[in-house]
Order: structure tokens, then C-alpha cells, then sequence
């Protein structure tokens, strides 16, 4: 079972990725409204090093409130 996504760029370092993936969620109607640095976490807290790895909390309000009038308890799972 996949629960994620998944793509590849080439020639793109990963704070390019990082852009390009927050222009195109933008272009789609999605803000970020959260950006977590896990590799910064981890050493912050446990000092210990960590591969490049973020978690975007990117919402769309007008799917997020389709989603809770739906079910009123996927906000456990939204970041907005």
C-alpha cells in the first residue's frame, strides 16, 4: 500500500526541489502553511546527522472543507 508520492529530479539540488515543489502546489491552490526540517530537528535534538528530508503542511481550504464537511474528523489529518 502506498500512502505517499513519489518523483524523481534530476540536475536539481534539493532546496530547488523544494521550490519548484511549493510553485507547483501553488499553481494547483494549495499554500504551505508549514515547513518541517527533520534533518535540522534530529540534530537540534538528538544530535544526531540525517539526510536531507522535509515535510511540506501544504492545504487547499476549499478541498479541506469539502474533506470535513464530509467527515468531520479528517482534520486529524490536515494541516490547515
Amino acid at each position: 500500500m502506498n500512502y505517499y508520492f513519489k518523483t524523481t529530479l534530476t540536475d536539481t539540488s534539493f532546496e530547488e526541489a523544494i521550490d519548484k515543489t511549493i510553485i507547483e502546489l501553488k499553481k494547483e491552490g494549495f499554500g504551505v502553511l508549514t515547513e518541517i526540517d527533520l534533518k535540522a530537528t534530529l540534530k537540534k535534538k538528538l544530535d544526531v546527522d540525517f539526510y536531507n528530508y522535509k515535510i511540506l503542511g501544504a492545504c487547499n481550504p476549499s478541498f479541506a472543507y469539502k474533506a470535513l464537511q464530509a467527515e468531520d474528523k479528517i482534520g486529524t489529518m490536515l494541516p490547515c
